[in-house]
């Protein structure tokens, strides 16, 4: 089984969104959970998904921060919608720490899965937070 990178972002937003609930969940056992419909069956677990997932939980802290400086005044963290709060945690972890995804597609696949796990309303917000990595020069390497 291959998946695009766009199934596997769609697999590490349900291994994260799954971990922030239940933080001592067994790893291996939620990766098959996402990855395959079949109890009795082991696939192996895409590289780059590992990638996300760990990569997202060691620099949780950081990617928080970036979100919030993004916030308009009066949000909080705490406010935001789990979803997108996985959602954003992702694509900030791909545009900071991942070189071979243009900070454009970062933004544009976060939309896709809030498409799919959220509704207009968290897109148009997750936009709104996002669209200023493309606009800081300090972030921008599109």
């Amino acid at each position: 089984m291959t998946l695009t990178r766009h199934q596997i972002r769609e697999r590490a937003f349900q291994m994260l969104f799954a971990l922030n609930a239940n933080p001592d969940a067994d790893h291996d056992a939620l990766y098959q959970r996402v990855l395959t419909d079949d109890p009795d069956q082991t696939v192996p677990v895409p590289e780059y998904l590992q990638t996300l997932v760990t990569g997202v939980l060691a620099h949780q802290a950081d990617l928080d921060a970036k979100i919030d400086q993004y916030l308009s005044t009066g949000w909080q963290l705490k406010r935001i919608a789990k979803t997108d709060l996985v959602i954003m945690r992702i694509a900030f972890y791909e545009i900071d720490y991942v070189e071979d995804v243009p900070n454009r597609v970062a933004v544009n696949e976060a939309l896709e899965l809030a498409k799919n796990f959220s509704d207009d309303r968290s897109r148009r917000f997750i936009n709104g937070v996002l669209a200023h990595t493309l606009d800081d020069p300090l972030d921008s390497q599109s």
